[in-house]
């Protein structure tokens, strides 16, 4: 089957790979007809991580099952189906408990398993033509069948559910004012799920015109931080006190206000600072114990000057931690399916898998447009 393949650093290209098989009783085959392309996957493209050339790309999969496993009770070939990022037993404690992006069987001696990402176990990515599914029955959310919303539930593999559960990280409740920073397709669609759970104003803080555009389309307040400090233009649009919650949908290669640089610490903060005394925040953004391309070697080594001195005397709140996608994904495909919410407003471009090494570099260099891409394997 094609699959998009790690080369090297920003290199990625559509080759020839081993069609998967069933491995297991439980397993399924999934055809895939939609697979998004992941802020998370620049990481390991940028070559920020450990990846080592050869890994298949993809944690964003929606497609049709293929074939079954016998063992396999609740599914059936032909059924449409969604699968989380995470990959879940859904048996161990932190599974039982709700807690399946830090699953403790599926990845032995690491909390957490995914597809096609490093570190996160030996299950094959999904930008490809098939991929194989383990704990089928508990891994693959069913749809409706046809191809009507597709560009909708594919982002219940990850982005939508991300974006709700810094919500919930950060507690945001119905009336509260919230600042996201980060306009990419996780920060959108946090500053979406803030609406979405009641909140009465939300910040949006990026420097990207077609983010805060698409911000400002959603109903919240554009903030851009090259145009002045943005914690100060919060504070002007909130007499003075800032936000009861805030949500960091940047993570560790976030940029330095006015310069062409990476710190590492300045969303966190810049948070600490916008968030009004005993406040919460909410931190879905990806940081990682090892950084090789850190901009210096506390970076490199995962370790942040973080402004906890501040944060303890305004008696803050944090919350971390990568989504339990199966937390959510049910009541948002709910929502999805009675026409609630519409989160594809963050989908830019859809393409053949031929163009994914195209779409990778435009979509790093936040060029032409490129917010959100949707791949389809079989067009």
């Amino acid at each position: 089957m094609r699959a998009v393949v790690y080369k090297g650093p920003f290199e990625v290209a559509v080759e020839q790979v081993e069609d998967p098989r069933i491995q297991h009783p439980n397993d399924v085959i999934v055809r895939v007809t939609s697979t998004a392309i992941c802020g998370s996957d620049l990481h390991m493209y940028e070559g920020r991580t450990a990846a080592e050339p050869g890994i298949v790309f993809g944690h964003e999969n929606l497609g049709v099952i293929e074939e079954a496993g016998e063992g396999v009770t609740s599914l059936s070939r032909g059924d449409r189906v969604v699968m989380p990022f995470n990959v879940a037993c859904g048996f161990c404690k932190n599974c039982t408990a709700g807690y399946t992006g830090f699953c403790v069987t599926v990845n032995p001696g690491f909390a957490g398993g995914a597809y096609g990402y490093v570190a996160m176990g030996p299950f094959v990515g999904g930008q490809a033509e098939y991929v194989r599914v383990p704990y089928a029955d508990f891994n693959c959310l069913k749809l409706p069948e046809g191809t009507e919303k597709e560009t909708d539930f594919v982002l219940l593999a990850d982005i939508f559910p991300t974006g709700y559960h810094g919500n919930e990280l950060a507690d945001v409740r119905p009336g509260e004012s919230v600042a996201v920073f980060g306009g990419g397709p996780v920060g959108l669609m946090a500053a979406y799920s803030a609406m979405v759970r009641g909140a009465s104003k939300v910040f949006v803080v990026d420097r990207v015109a077609e983010r805060l555009q698409k911000a400002e389309e959603i109903g919240a307040v554009p903030i851009n931080f090259t145009e002045g400090d943005a914690t100060q233009q919060i504070k002007e649009q909130t007499a003075g006190e800032g936000t009861d919650k805030g949500i960091d949908a940047v993570g560790y290669q976030a940029q330095a206000h006015g310069e062409d640089r990476e710190e590492p610490a300045i969303v966190l903060n810049s948070l600490v600072e916008t968030v009004r005394p005993t406040g919460a925040l909410g931190i879905p953004g990806l940081y990682v114990p090892r950084d090789p391309g850190g901009p210096d070697e506390q970076a490199k080594q995962g370790m942040l000057l973080v402004s906890i001195g501040r944060a303890f005397e305004k008696g803050l709140r944090l919350g971390t931690g990568q989504c339990n996608v199966k937390r959510y994904n049910r009541q948002l495909r709910d929502l999805i399916i009675e026409g609630r919410a519409t989160p594809s407003f963050v989908v830019s471009h859809e393409l053949p898998l031929d163009q994914a090494p195209t779409a990778y570099e435009k979509f790093d260099k936040r060029v032409e447009g490129y917010t959100k891409v949707v791949l389809h394997p079989h067009e």
